[in-house]
């Protein structure tokens, strides 16, 4: 059972119905090591290689060495310019499909469909496909280019939902679904339990292996047409948390945080601006945080005319920022923002109207006038009035269907799991959690925050469920 149908639970449903990678012969990788450990076993799939001896050496823009070596097969000089055609040809090996389900809330493509669908993606199109359908090919059927290489949030969506009927996955889909709980349970326990089961072919669904004395109990509801809930178990020898990060918005923890006008996404700008509730002659919109949401916040503003106040903790030169660390041709609306920030702030008037911005400052207090306080680093107080404010500092994942909130499964099982700073504890050639056998975690969660470097995690799952499965060829 995957927990979450985004990228990486799409790619994984891929590899394990049955759809398997080989080197394509002939083809040559720039890469003459790699290269030369390919050559070495052309007729045995990647999944049945030794993904630690494939990926030795491998150097690129992950920590991962399973997700930079899927990357560079299926993108090989991607990061110099290039456009070298994958080294990866794909078999459908029927025999081969490991039978799994996909739960998830959304459509196919999870927190995508949440997203305003006219955002730019920050990566290149290209670097947002799934294995053998690339997304230049796709979006040229729609006769559509992509520009400065990048593509709208809604493309991406409907990219992801086209792949998976274009590979026949949809019958391992259950969307609309909501897991609750992920327990352990013994075999023995669950033997004369009769499952309501989520798929049409429930005989050959959950066999289970008599070996394993314990298997993971997973608990939710379906949100039906009607607006029910319907609930479901299902008993999994395996279980594959997905889930992202997209859930939970980072609070400041501040006084009046939770007042009507303080809100922490996107969408509450975007709506008020739709329904009219703020416009050219409102008081500002405080924006607070210094990220890509934040930037985008401020570009949707900026281009409505409405006022902003833009505060963050860090200084403008900070190397940490993102905007520092974007090429500035690739990126010129987030290189505006940021020009904007260095240039715009309250000690010195500049050339943008309607922006006001203030760095190494943070928010005390939210009153219920709407008059917000900060203090900058040398502890001098401003109170500014507002008429809502966004709070864009991250977000958190949800596991609060884990025991502990899955707190114990992180590397620092001290502190909640986080993306960048706390991800899931897991083998880096199996992901499988170093804590919990048969529960694995994929893309945020364990680290990986690029739809280019999720699908690495997806390949090394594959591989471990393949041998447990006992589907490998001899």
């Amino acid at each position: 059972v995957f927990l979450g149908n985004g990228p990486s639970g799409i790619c994984l449903s891929y590899l394990l119905s049955g759809y398997i990678p080989y080197f394509k012969r002939d083809s040559l990788h720039p890469h003459p090591i790699l290269q030369r450990k390919l050559e070495e076993a052309p007729d045995v799939s990647i999944l049945d290689q030794d993904l630690e001896y494939l990926s030795e050496g491998l150097e690129g823009r992950s920590h991962s060495p399973v997700a930079l070596l899927f990357d560079t097969l299926q993108r090989p000089d991607t990061d110099f310019g290039g456009t070298a055609e994958s080294v990866l040809t794909w078999w459908h090996e029927t025999n081969r499909a490991v039978p799994h389900l996909v739960l998830g809330r959304n459509a196919p493509g999870g927190a995508w469909h949440s997203i305003e669908g006219s955002m730019i993606t920050l990566s290149r199109g290209e670097w947002m496909g799934l294995p053998d359908l690339p997304f230049k090919d796709w979006l040229k059927q729609k006769r559509r280019g992509l520009r400065n290489n990048r593509a709208t949030a809604e493309d991406i969506a409907q990219y992801y939902q086209h792949y998976v009927m274009k590979k026949g996955l949809q019958k391992n889909f259950r969307c609309g679904t909501v897991v609750t709980s992920v327990r352990k349970a013994s075999a023995e326990s669950i033997s004369n339990h009769t499952q309501k089961d989520l798929q049409e072919n429930s005989d050959s669904l959950w066999n289970f292996n008599e070996k394993r004395t314990e298997i993971f109990q997973v608990d939710g509801f379906f949100k039906t047409v009607k607006g029910d809930k319907e609930p479901f178990s299902v008993y999994a020898e395996n279980v594959v948390l997905a889930t992202g990060t997209y859930d939970s918005p980072t609070w400041l923890r501040v006084k009046g945080e939770n007042l009507s006008y303080v809100h922490h996404q996107l969408s509450a700008l975007e709506e008020a601006v739709k329904n009219s509730s703020i416009g050219i002659m409102s008081d500002p919109v405080l924006i607070v945080g210094a990220g890509l949401t934040a930037a985008d916040a401020i570009l949707f503003a900026h281009h409505c005319n409405i006022p902003v106040i833009h505060v963050f903790r860090r200084r403008v030169s900070d190397p940490g920022l993102i905007f520092n660390q974007l090429p500035k041709m690739m990126y010129p609306e987030y290189h505006k923002v940021h020009q904007m920030m260095k240039e715009q702030s309250a000690a010195c008037a500049g050339p943008y109207d309607c922006y006001i911005s203030l760095p190494e400052h943070h928010v005390l207090s939210f009153g219920k006038d709407k008059k917000c306080l900060f203090q900058d680093k040398n502890g001098y107080q401003k109170v500014y009035k507002i008429s809502m404010a966004l709070v864009l500092t991250g977000s958190n994942p949800n596991l609060s269907f884990l025991p502990n909130n899955g707190i114990d499964l992180a590397i620092d099982s001290d502190q909640p799991v986080n993306p960048k700073r706390n991800p899931i504890d897991v083998d880096p050639f199996t992901y499988e959690c170093t804590q919990e056998k048969g529960l694995y975690a994929l893309g945020p969660l364990a680290g990986d925050n690029f739809v280019r470097f999720v699908q690495g995690g997806a390949l090394a799952v594959a591989s471990s469920l393949l041998k447990k499965a006992n589907k490998n060829p001899p």
